[in-house]
């Protein structure tokens, strides 16, 4: 199965090359037609093809590094939580973040109905109660244990959406309308701002997974060769529970309801790399970040004039990887 975990690095630099085309191609790919001469001189920036710089930077330059951060961000937030916890189902969205962030845009969409930009923000509080309902209830009265956390994320994921759902089963249709399609998940809002809200804790989960990455190694293992090695595995599960919900929270509130990255990609990776924490971080960040754009390619060219919402491509993936997965398993 692990057929490149001897010579990762060369599988990495194949997958950044891949990644370096995909974005070349992705920035071509729109309703407006661009020549390769045409692009390389509008990323140039000499002011030959002002039209062509203004759909460049933009318009696609952005939407396209929300794209890479937000694939990096699901996918390494997988790839933590699931050695951490020793679970191949932990995934950022066990936790109740999409079911917060929908209350918390379901909330802003009634109480300010003309504030368009104001969900973003609704949605982050929203994700955020969600975490701090979790972690109320899993590390509450000393009972620090993932399973315990897992448990707690859908029973506060089923409680925030039925809430969600009574409210807007009294809403106004259009409202309501807005946040449905909004939670399918879109990098249609992508901008240079947005940006500046995901990117740092994005980089900064996988600054701090790659630190952590022995500690990571030996919590795949169990809980008392940890212990052995003078880690303590309940803080260091706090702590990289926190971080993944926070990342988690960001990319929710700006770019709505994207599933199954967490679960999908980090699979792929160990399939290639195996199990060890470096490679599977950095494999996850380069090709969660690749499967995204290439998604959110997908999304926006498939139909004229008319965007897929970006959960929908990425669940009916997810379920088809899984169930072949499941087939091979039985």
């Amino acid at each position: 199965m692990s057929r490149w975990a001897g010579q990762y690095p060369l599988a990495l630099a194949v997958l950044a090359s891949l990644l370096l085309g995909s974005v070349l191609v992705s920035l071509l790919l729109g309703s407006a037609d661009l020549s390769w001469p045409v692009l390389f001189a509008a990323l140039q920036l000499n002011g030959e093809q002002p039209l062509a710089e203004t759909i460049i930077w933009q318009l696609r330059l952005p939407r396209i590094l929300t794209a890479l951060l937000v694939g990096a961000g699901l996918a390494v937030s997988g790839a933590v939580l699931q050695n951490a916890s020793r679970n191949p189902l932990a995934d950022p969205y066990l936790f109740g973040l999409m079911a917060g962030a929908a209350l918390g845009a379901t909330i802003v969409s009634i109480v300010l109905p003309e504030q368009q930009l104001s969900m973003a923000l609704g949605a982050f509080a929203g994700a955020m109660l969600a975490i701090a309902l979790v972690l109320a209830v899993a590390f509450g009265q000393g009972r620090q244990r993932i399973e315990v956390t897992l448990l707690a994320g859908v029973a506060v994921s089923f409680m925030l959406s039925a809430i969600s759902s009574f409210i807007l089963y009294f809403a106004e249709p259009f409202a309501a309308n807005k946040v449905i399609f909004w939670l399918m998940g879109s990098l249609s809002r992508s901008s240079w701002q947005s940006l500046t809200l995901i990117a740092p804790p994005v980089m900064a989960l996988l600054l701090l997974a790659v630190a952590l990455r022995r500690q990571l190694d030996a919590l795949l293992l169990s809980d008392t060769s940890a212990r052995s090695l003078g880690i303590r595995p309940q803080r260091l599960r706090l702590l990289l529970l926190i971080s993944t919900a926070l990342v988690s929270a960001v990319i929710v509130s700006q770019c709505g309801g994207i599933a199954f990255v967490g679960l999908l990609v980090p699979h792929m990776v160990r399939a290639l790399f195996g199990v060890t924490a470096l490679p599977l971080l950095l494999g996850s960040a380069l090709l969660g970040a690749c499967f995204m754009l290439w998604v959110d390619n997908l999304a926006r060219s498939v139909l004229a004039q008319q965007e897929i919402p970006l959960g929908v491509i990425t669940s009916v993936i997810g379920s088809i990887f899984f169930l072949m997965l499941l087939r091979r398993r039985l």
